[in-house]
Protein backbone atom coordinates (compact mmCIF):
# COMPACT_ATOMS: atom_id res chain seq x y z
CA UNK A 1 0.00 0.00 0.00
CA UNK A 2 2.83 2.40 0.82
CA UNK A 3 4.53 1.68 -2.48
CA UNK A 4 1.34 2.49 -4.37
CA UNK A 5 1.10 5.83 -2.57
CA UNK A 6 4.74 6.67 -3.38
CA UNK A 7 4.24 5.71 -7.05
CA UNK A 8 1.12 7.89 -7.29
CA UNK A 9 2.90 10.81 -5.62
CA UNK A 10 5.91 10.45 -7.91
CA UNK A 11 3.67 10.25 -10.99
CA UNK A 12 1.80 13.38 -9.93
CA UNK A 13 5.09 15.24 -9.42
CA UNK A 14 6.36 14.21 -12.86
CA UNK A 15 3.06 15.26 -14.46
CA UNK A 16 3.25 18.64 -12.72
CA UNK A 17 6.82 19.24 -13.90
CA UNK A 18 5.94 18.13 -17.42
CA UNK A 19 3.05 20.60 -17.46
CA UNK A 20 5.37 23.42 -16.37
CA UNK A 21 7.92 22.60 -19.06
CA UNK A 22 5.22 22.27 -21.72
CA UNK A 23 3.75 25.63 -20.72
CA UNK A 24 7.16 27.25 -20.86
CA UNK A 25 7.82 26.15 -24.42
CA UNK A 26 4.33 26.75 -25.80
CA UNK A 27 3.69 30.23 -24.38
CA UNK A 28 2.78 32.55 -27.22
CA UNK A 29 3.33 35.80 -25.33
CA UNK A 30 4.22 37.12 -21.92
CA UNK A 31 5.58 35.02 -19.14
CA UNK A 32 4.73 31.38 -18.54
CA UNK A 33 3.47 31.57 -14.98
CA UNK A 34 -0.13 31.45 -16.14
CA UNK A 35 -1.44 33.92 -13.60
CA UNK A 36 -2.53 36.40 -16.27
CA UNK A 37 -0.78 39.40 -14.74
CA UNK A 38 1.70 39.79 -17.59
CA UNK A 39 -0.93 39.83 -20.30
CA UNK A 40 -2.66 42.84 -18.76
CA UNK A 41 0.24 45.14 -19.63
CA UNK A 42 -0.11 46.53 -23.15
CA UNK A 43 3.30 47.94 -24.02
CA UNK A 44 2.16 49.44 -27.33
CA UNK A 45 -0.56 51.41 -25.58
CA UNK A 46 1.92 52.68 -22.99
CA UNK A 47 4.34 53.77 -25.73
CA UNK A 48 1.56 55.62 -27.55
CA UNK A 49 0.61 57.44 -24.34
CA UNK A 50 4.23 58.45 -23.77
CA UNK A 51 4.51 59.76 -27.33
CA UNK A 52 1.28 61.78 -26.91
CA UNK A 53 2.58 63.45 -23.74
CA UNK A 54 5.97 64.28 -25.27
Amino acid sequence: MQQLFIILLFTAAIAYLARLVYGHFTADRGCTKGCGACSTVDLKKIQEQIKEKA
